[in-house]
């Protein structure tokens, strides 16, 4: 019985449905805020190391030490299966990374829109984080710049008020700022809607890359395994 002739390959042997260029920029992009993370928890260490005990067990709930830490480990551990999944072509890890950055793009996504349709309670919850800051002034050394940072960009006077209670509101607002600090935040935020908007385009616009590229390349291996299995079955076909 005479063979029946080979079917012409759609594709060589040397084809491959992977794209280096998306592969390998996906990588970088990964790399680059590998790189990030892990200096930000170096520094997150660093200053929690460089503060007394007394001060590590006071307001772990407001020190930004711990909060830079705890980003930095969450960065490194997203931008982690980044970097390996798009290097090894696992789909697993891509899917986690893609799947973890939509989730973080939709929080920030839900945070800003809850916090501009409930904006009086965020007030509130801002109110409260600053008064509890306040409270661990003397306890926390990065707390303390930062509150100071903030006095010297909204207090005119450098003597803290002093002898301003004798004058009436409008005299004494023409040496300082009579307006707290939850007011001028707000009032800061209204009049720089623009520039928040900027920050968070550039702050989403990375994530949103992030989770195109991830998924371009996950469906681009898919088909890359579809042909591998393809051509070992032809092989294995003895009319092949």
């Amino acid at each position: 019985m005479a063979r029946r002739p080979a079917a012409p390959a759609a594709y060589g042997e040397e084809f491959s449905f992977v794209s280096p260029l998306v592969k390998y920029l996906l990588f970088f992009f990964n790399m680059l805020f590998w790189v990030i993370s892990m200096v930000m928890v170096a520094v997150g260490v660093y200053a929690r190391l460089m503060k007394h005990a007394e001060a590590a067990l006071a307001c772990l709930a407001v020190d930004p030490a711990i909060l830079l830490i705890v980003v930095g480990v969450l960065m490194f551990l997203l931008t982690f299966c980044g970097c390996i999944g798009s290097l090894r072509e696992n789909i697993c890890l891509l899917q986690t990374f893609s799947l973890c950055l939509t989730v973080v793009f939709l929080l920030q996504l839900a945070a800003g829109i809850l916090g501009f349709v409930f904006s009086d309670q965020a007030r509130g919850k801002v109110s409260e984080i600053i008064n509890n800051a306040i409270v661990h002034y003397r306890d926390d050394l990065d707390l303390q710049n930062l509150i100071d940072f903030g006095q010297q960009k909204a207090v005119i006077n450098t003597m803290c008020g002093q002898s301003m209670q004798a004058l009436n509101y409008l005299e004494a607002s023409k040496v300082i700022y009579t307006n707290g600090c939850i007011d001028k935040l707000v009032n800061w935020i209204h009049s720089n809607l623009f520039l928040l908007g900027g920050v968070a385009l550039g702050l989403a616009i990375p994530q949103l890359v992030g989770i195109l590229l991830s998924q371009i390349l996950v469906s681009q291996i898919k088909d890359q395994i579809k042909l591998q299995l393809y051509n070992q079955q032809h092989r294995a076909d003895p009319w092949y």
